[in-house]
Order: structure tokens, then C-alpha cells, then sequence
């Protein structure tokens, strides 16, 4: 039996991904005889029904480093359950290094407020309608790093019902209340 690399063992997407730049970042580097010029890509890459995944790519031209960051993005992607397909279950906050995030779940029609690097991994993610505010850090890297770290933190009500031992409309019929 022929062993199969691990491109073929790999279902082929059936899903379109969805990829957006949030950066890029020339770095020079001084050797002798002048500057050489290096690229640095941020990509984030979703499905647009749950899924997001972010990755950086470095390399001496920026498609190439596009793609490097594209490949890296695919393999490192995040499954986030959300209410009715448009926003979150909850309300929730997140934190990397000096940047900190909170993500508010909003009623429909309200569309995604949110700036920068935030509003590409919402737009990928598939959430219509959400309200988000960046407080510290503006750096593209923390920001989208403490936003995944928000992500994470949420539980889907199944999760929750299960914990607590009760029904899941028990844990629903809370939110219409409101």
C-alpha cells in the first residue's frame, strides 16, 4: 500500500474561506551595501459560519508572504458557536499583553461596530451584528489576539445547561426576559 502525503490524507474544503489582510509591515534590514526589504503579512481567514483562524507570514514580497500567513491561517482555526447565526450568546471581554477587548452582543439590524483588525475577524467569522470596543493597545497583534481571547471565553447555552444541570430553555427563557 502507497503511503499518502499529508496533503492527500486532508478532506479538500468544502467551505469558501474568506481571507482578509489587516496588515502589512515593511522592515528594513541595513547590510553592506544598502537596506534589504522584508515584508509582514497578517491575515485572518473564516468560513463565515463559526470559524476564524489569524496568522502572520514574513517574507521578501508581500504575496508571498500573504500565503505563507493564508496556509498558517487555515491551520490554526477557532470554532465559535453563535446565537441565530448573527451575533453572540453572550456578552464578553478578553486580554493579550497590554490590550484589552469587550464584545457585546447586539439585536439585529444593528451591523458590526468595531474598528481595525476586530471588524475583518467579525466580517470572516459570519457576525452580523455586534458591538465591540479596543481599549489599551491599537497594535493589529494585540487586538486580534485578545479578541480570540474573547472568543474563546464564550460558551454556547448547551455547554452552560449542562454544567448547571438544567434545561437549555431554562438558560434561554432567562435572555427574553430581559
Amino acid at each position: 500500500m502507497a503511503r499518502q502525503s499529508s496533503a492527500e490524507r486532508q478532506p479538500r474544503d468544502e467551505v469558501e474561506l474568506f481571507e482578509k489582510l489587516v496588515s502589512v509591515n515593511r522592515v528594513a534590514k541595513v547590510v553592506r551595501g544598502g537596506r534589504r526589504f522584508a515584508f509582514a503579512a497578517i491575515i485572518v481567514v473564516g468560513d463565515g459560519k463559526g470559524r476564524v483562524g489569524f496568522a502572520t507570514g514574513k517574507a521578501r514580497e508581500v504575496p508571498e508572504a500573504v500565503t505563507k500567513a493564508t496556509t498558517k491561517a487555515k491551520r490554526n482555526m477557532l470554532r465559535v458557536y453563535l446565537r441565530e447565526g448573527r451575533t453572540l450568546h453572550h456578552d464578553v471581554t478578553g486580554c493579550y499583553g497590554a490590550g484589552s477587548v469587550v464584545l457585546r452582543s447586539a439585536p439585529a439590524g444593528t451591523g458590526i461596530i468595531a474598528g481595525g483588525p476586530m471588524r475583518a475577524i467579525f466580517e470572516a467569522l459570519g457576525i452580523q451584528d455586534i458591538v465591540a470596543k479596543s481599549i489599551g493597545s491599537t497594535n493589529p497583534h494585540n487586538m486580534i489576539r485578545a479578541t480570540l481571547n474573547a472568543l474563546q471565553n464564550l460558551c454556547a447555552p448547551k455547554v452552560v445547561a449542562q454544567k448547571r444541570g438544567k434545561r437549555i430553555g431554562e438558560i434561554i427563557g432567562r435572555r427574553d426576559g430581559e
